[in-house]
């Protein structure tokens, strides 16, 4: 474990590291930016009741009072998601809400990088985020890719965001030599849609299979993350042109209105939540916990693989 000065590992995310148990990392800026209070702490609530339904324990991710809080109690997980002005921390915000202490949300880069810091080796988020569209005169990467290229955690989403640019995203990821194995499916999921025009090289079909190819990376000493993309459920998923034509709504909207950098993210889909009238919130909420399960079942296939090494 690195720089321990600066975890606050929970007791049960503790014990269970310590013997080798299954354990799962939670971001937290779903909580404090993806919904309003307490929709937002029943939601993160049932995540972890989710991983824990399969026998792994729910590190939920979060910055509090100068420390990374590695799993966080029920009043803790209160506290965060009915308090104000949290802040959305990114890699390049990581020191200073840290030496202010502040209260923090993290992203699926700086909940990554605290995962690995930890020693958790998986972590299940909503979606990526990747390069935006319009890259050619924003130059808009997020941070979530150069962290997949470099810290070694297994990260399951339901694709990138599809408020991005899906080719270009793929294509940086290719460049990084960052695996992207699709869970069940041949192409990669696009977030509110189980499918698009993308096709995967790597597919598995079990929570075993991807745990057999955690391990032979590991043993291949290659740097970086593995992105294992699972669909949303078939019966959860909006219609592809219809999501893509309010997409290009609210990127309009956004443009019109200069919304930019960090802003742009929960803006899109606050937009996108508004112009489908929730249809998206609820696909977007049905996606986690669809994570939530098929990453608990290979944190714990990973266990036990370890185990019997």
């Amino acid at each position: 474990m690195k720089n321990s000065t600066l975890l606050d590992i929970q007791p049960e995310v503790k014990a269970a590291l310590d013997t080798g148990k299954a354990v799962v990392a939670l971001e937290s800026t779903i909580i404090s930016h993806g919904m309003p209070y307490p929709q937002n702490l029943q939601m993160a609530k049932k995540v972890e009741s989710i991983v824990r339904s399969v026998g792994a324990v729910p590190a939920t991710v979060a910055i509090m009072n100068g420390k990374i809080k590695i799993g966080l109690s029920d009043p803790e997980l209160d506290v965060f998601a009915s308090s104000k002005n949290v802040a959305k921390v990114s890699m390049r915000d990581f020191p200073g809400i840290i030496a202010r202490k502040q209260l923090g949300a993290t992203t699926v880069a700086t909940t990554m990088y605290a995962a690995h810091l930890a020693g958790i080796k998986v972590f299940v988020t909503g979606g990526i985020g990747g390069v935006h569209r319009g890259y050619e005169e924003t130059m808009d990467v997020s941070a979530d890719l150069e962290e997949l290229a470099q810290t070694d955690v297994v990260v399951i989403c339901a694709g990138a965001k599809a408020i991005l640019d899906l080719p270009r995203t793929m294509e940086y990821l290719e460049t990084k030599g960052v695996p992207v194995i699709g869970y069940k499916t041949d192409v990669l999921p696009a977030f509110f849609t189980a499918k698009s025009d993308i096709k995967l090289v790597e597919r598995a079909d079990s929570p075993e299979e991807i745990a057999k190819i955690i391990i032979a990376k590991a043993q291949l000493h290659m740097r970086g993350g593995l992105l294992v993309a699972n669909p949303i459920p078939e019966e959860f998923s909006l219609d592809h042109e219809f999501i893509d034509h309010v997409i290009e709504q609210a990127v309009r909207a956004a443009q019109e209105q200069g919304v930019s950098g960090k802003n742009i993210t929960p803006f899109l889909l606050s937009e996108i939540t508004k112009r489908t009238e929730g249809k998206s919130l609820e696909a977007n909420l049905e996606l986690v916990y669809n994570n939530a399960l098929v990453g608990a079942q290979i944190a714990s296939a990973l266990a036990v693989e370890l185990e019997q090494q």
